[in-house]
């Protein structure tokens, strides 16, 4: 796909994001938590910092998710019967998920207790 135009790129960077919410129960998942996250931060009337940061943490979680979706199916369409190293590298990506979650979470924590 190298060498396309810019805008075709980008559609194909959009149908992605779409297809991994229409694909993924988790993405839903954490879509739903984005929309609850927005409306508590407009109705506290939290600081410009605060959304920036809240959003910086909020996009790891969905950027891992992303990259979860990923390798889970790409790793699915190459090997579909289970495999001790699939395994690992789809336990990692969950890992990985797991992480931003925390962080994203923490970063919350650090909002309500300020």
């Amino acid at each position: 796909m190298k060498g396309q135009a810019l805008f075709r790129r980008f559609g194909y960077a959009l149908n992605g994001i779409a297809m991994a919410f229409r694909r993924e129960r988790s993405m839903r998942v954490h879509g739903m938590a984005v929309l609850g996250v927005i409306a508590f931060l407009a109705a506290t009337d939290a600081p410009l910092l605060w959304w920036a940061l809240i959003a910086l943490a909020v996009g790891l979680v969905l950027v891992a998710e992303m990259a979860n979706t990923a390798i889970e199916t790409l790793a699915d369409l190459l090997h579909p019967g289970q495999h001790p190293e699939i395994g690992i590298a789809k336990d990692v990506a969950a890992g990985a998920v797991l992480i931003a979650t925390l962080v994203a979470i923490i970063v919350g924590l650090a909002y309500l207790l300020r």
